[in-house]
């Protein structure tokens, strides 16, 4: 749960962007109860800061008229930047469980020149994203992914508080090698001590991170040294690759590996480099998918196995040969 100061601070700008705003409307923003609501405008008012609140029809919460706090000063080219980056973060999955991305889009928008505002409200209204983050997809705790992400420039042993998806917790000391984000999920990958193995945690199942005690870290045995070459990106892919499916997939593609890269995502498939062209390694659980992927990349290839992705290409391209030979109807004489 994000911290309550911090909510607290995002009830401030959210008034400060609006004329009045209602308890409900606060609260449904801010995540919290209409009677949190009502405590946060005290102690708004116990720092000074005028909000005044309005019973009936017209009322609400507002801040006194003239009072700001002074602006945030950014270039246009870097507030268009970070709104940008703003609105992709949201939309990909990259924020936490605290709701600071829109609290941050909040600021900027209320500091934009008028005309750039415009513009800008313009373009994220119609801006599409081909990759977006899972429906209902948990976001991590804004502390679990600070804790993580210093203990893994530190270099510093953590204990995690772990529920797997059968819903088991467990208590693991972890080497944090680092962290990844990917198909819309955070991901912790380093070397588990209970498993003495490379592991791969997911940051929305973690309760809570305590870094090593004091006298672990003086007499060494809280840090920790990276394997030379880990590429933490690869592991986590390659583990979450891993997971049992109903067909192991090879393929040669008559192509080069940048090619390759540039159209398979690592989340479909390992890519190789061979004498004889790029081999394509997967999991499937289901074949016909893997032969509308192979058809879409537009380069020669050759099934190495299983058999049945051969009968599920031959399949596809029956049905694709199906849609060509398909004629739009005759137009219907006219009634005279």
């Amino acid at each position: 749960m994000p911290h309550p100061a911090a909510r607290v601070l995002g009830m401030l700008e959210l008034l400060q962007g609006s004329h009045r705003l209602t308890g409900a409307e606060l609260a449904a923003r801010l995540g919290v109860d209409e009677r949190t609501v009502r405590r946060y405008a005290d102690t708004l008012v116990e720092l000074g800061i005028p909000v005044t609140a309005a019973r009936g029809r017209y009322g609400g919460y507002r801040l006194q008229p003239g009072y700001r706090l002074p602006p945030l000063m950014l270039t246009d080219d870097e507030a268009v930047a970070v709104l940008l980056g703003l609105v992709a973060a949201e939309q990909l999955g990259l924020g936490t469980a605290a709701p600071a991305t829109g609290l941050a889009e909040a600021k900027i928008r209320r500091v934009l020149p008028e005309p750039l505002a415009d513009r800008l409200d313009g373009l994220t209204r119609s801006l599409g994203f081909s990759l977006r983050r899972p429906a209902a997809s948990p976001r991590p705790a804004t502390a679990t992914l600070l804790a993580l992400g210093a203990a893994t420039r530190s270099r510093h042993r953590v204990t995690i508080d772990y529920r797997s998806w059968r819903g088991e917790a467990s208590v693991r000391d972890l080497d944090p090698y680092g962290l990844v984000f990917h198909a819309g999920r955070w991901y912790v990958t380093g070397h588990d001590h209970r498993r003495d193995e490379i592991r791969t945690f997911r940051l929305d199942r973690i309760a809570s991170v305590a870094t090593a005690t004091a006298t672990a870290t003086a007499t060494g045995t809280g840090t920790f040294t990276v394997p030379e070459g880990f590429d933490p990106v690869g592991h986590v892919t390659r583990s979450l690759a891993e997971v049992p499916y109903r067909w192991e997939v090879e393929v040669l593609l008559e192509t080069d590996l940048e090619q390759a890269r540039r159209r398979v995502p690592p989340s479909a498939a390992e890519l190789t480099a061979t004498a004889d062209g790029i081999l394509l390694r997967a999991r499937a659980e289901d074949l016909t998918g893997m032969a509308q992927l192979l058809a879409g990349l537009g380069w020669p290839f050759t099934v190495l196995r299983p058999d049945e992705l051969r009968t599920a290409v031959t399949g596809y391209a029956g049905t694709l040969a199906g849609y060509a030979a398909r004629r739009p109807p005759l137009a219907a004489d006219p009634i005279l």
